[in-house]
């Protein structure tokens, strides 16, 4: 295979032996050399070798997304997608639109409504919702994937009724005079509903799942640790998808999947473990919850809500269940990779983890969101990791502060103080809680702040540089596969995956410059995916 030469570019590294170059030589997917222009066409360019001129263009290691569903992103090119929604009346007229699309019976799916965001008052009630679409069920997720709404036809298609069990952990909400749904589901009640859902065909998710892959690289990353499973009909059916996508159709996007527990006997019996694939696909940690959300006050905290005094959220599981569904996953050899919001559910995780050996992979405390000082000497381990999501200040404020109080806010999106402290911290969007784009994850990190505000920062004393942001989205995220050696920096001998962009990220005075920062070629293998 014929050499690559990348060059005139402002190549970022994050090699400390090494940091800034101008060309990059790629040979059957891997960096062979790194150096001065006209070094590298010196030694490599009399062979034939293609010449990718960058016109100066600033390149960093390929972006990694550590926590994503890319099922979710999917099915933003299928379901009815309600991200950024700004009131309930918009909320309405969507729904509307989408119903008359819908044959009568057939279910409404969507995702992303956030009543944070609404200037009109809360999320709809279950009688707006049967006006708006009265002959078709609505399953509508929350933003957070931890709140569920829907209407009278879906209750009736799933056969509720006033003395229906709910799952441990769920709540079906109920107006308080007549004791009726409020269309308002938690947690795990969503799955009196889900159940009845009937599956998407093969193609038709495979389909979804592959605009997702082409739009995660459109948008500069090169790999990403997604968990999907659960929506994807199982795990066979999205092991198949990936290989067939990645290995056999030639997607360029490195993935990482992370597990739901429910499926760790079925990755015995077909033989896979942590690791399992090959550079472009591979079998990640077994994926569980802890808690919830602070949306609707279900992560868990060691000290009750200050907006709810006599809350203190919702465990996922009793302690001693958690303990031997790690136990299992251990005695599998696998990593565990644990959502962990509130500060209570990341203490009760690392006290079984302090139990119990560890394995070849790191471990992953997913979100990080509240901490404590004494949590943080104790994810102070290398073989522990702290999935963060940097956008999540973005989502989350102001409403968040009412929830934690001024006392507690001091550890709430900790990442200066995680980072200062020694902890691993790997950077993702946890899309499509949050939007997939790591320009905009980046630009979260280092102002505490929504694009279009100009105060300080929420927090501000927590604010990453640039250096710090930058790395959470790259070698921080190979750090948290256990990848460093492969990939994370532009140094010889590692895959040959890039990120060209239109700004200099490290010479802006602005950060808000970021947010009109284009991705200009995204790299894997050596080959341009997206871009000129």
């Amino acid at each position: 295979m014929s050499k690559t030469i990348y060059t005139n570019g402002l190549i970022y590294t994050l090699d400390a032996g090494n940091p800034l170059v101008e060309a990059v030589v790629v040979e059957n997917g891997r960096i062979v050399d790194t150096g001065s222009h006209d070094d590298m066409l010196l030694h490599w360019g009399r062979t034939g070798s293609t010449i990718v001129d960058l016109q100066g263009k600033m390149v960093t290691p390929g972006l990694i997304d550590s926590h994503l569903h890319l099922s979710g992103v999917a099915n933003h090119f299928l379901d009815l997608d309600l991200v950024g929604v700004k009131s309930k009346g918009e909320m309405l007229e969507r729904i509307k639109d989408k119903a008359k699309t819908i044959a009568p019976g057939k279910w409404l799916i969507g995702m992303g409504w956030d009543e944070n965001l609404f200037t009109d008052g809360t999320f709809p009630t279950i009688e707006e919702l049967d006006r708006e679409a009265p002959n078709c069920p609505i399953y509508l997720k929350r933003i957070c994937h931890h709140a569920f709404l829907v209407n009278s036809k879906a209750l009736e298609m799933c056969h509720y009724h006033a003395s229906s069990e709910v799952p441990a952990g769920g709540t079906i909400v109920l107006d308080p005079f007549t004791k009726k749904p409020t269309g308002l589901l938690l947690e795990s009640a969503s799955q009196l509903i889900t159940k009845y859902i009937p599956e998407r065909k093969y193609e038709e998710y495979k389909n979804g799942l592959k605009q997702a892959m082409k739009f995660a690289l459109k948008k500069g990353l090169t790999s990403v640790h997604t968990n999907d499973p659960a929506y994807l009909g199982g795990l066979d059916q999205t092991y198949q998808m990936f290989d067939e996508l990645i290995n056999g159709e030639g997607i360029g996007l490195r993935c990482n999947l992370l597990i739901d527990y429910p499926y760790l006997k079925r990755l015995k019996e077909k033989g896979m473990f942590a690791g399992f694939g090959n550079e472009k696909l591979q079998i990640g940690a077994i994926k569980i919850f802890a808690d919830g959300a602070f949306g609707r006050r279900t992560a868990l905290l060691s000290e009750p809500y200050q907006d709810d005094p006599g809350q203190l959220g919702e465990a996922m599981h009793s302690q001693e269940a958690l303990y031997e569904m790690i136990k299992e996953i251990r005695d599998h050899g696998f990593p565990i990779a644990v959502h962990t919001i509130g500060d209570k559910a990341l203490e009760n995780v690392l006290d079984i983890l302090d139990q119990i050996p560890k394995v070849k992979y790191r471990d992953r405390l997913i979100h990080v969101s509240l901490v404590r000082e004494e949590l943080i000497r104790r994810l102070m381990d290398s073989s522990r990791i702290a999935d963060i999501q940097p956008r999540f200040v973005v989502g989350d404020y102001p409403w968040v502060k009412e929830r934690v109080g001024e006392k507690r806010e001091r550890f709430l999106y900790a990442w200066k103080t995680l980072l200062s402290s020694g902890v691993l911290c790997a950077g993702g969007s946890d899309a499509p809680i949050e939007p997939v784009d790591p320009l905009l994850g980046i630009h979260a990190a280092v102002t505490r702040r929504a694009p279009l505000e100009t105060h300080n920062g929420w927090n501000e004393q927590e604010k990453l540089s640039m250096l710090e942001a930058i790395k959470l989205f790259t070698i921080s995220g190979a750090y948290a596969t256990n990848e460093e050696d492969c990939k994370g920096t532009i140094s010889r001998g590692k895959l040959a995956d890039m990120t060209v962009f239109s700004n200099n990220l490290f010479a802006i005075e602005d950060p808000d410059e970021v947010l009109r920062t284009k991705i200009e070629m995204t790299i894997t293998d050596g080959v341009i995916q997206y871009g000129a």
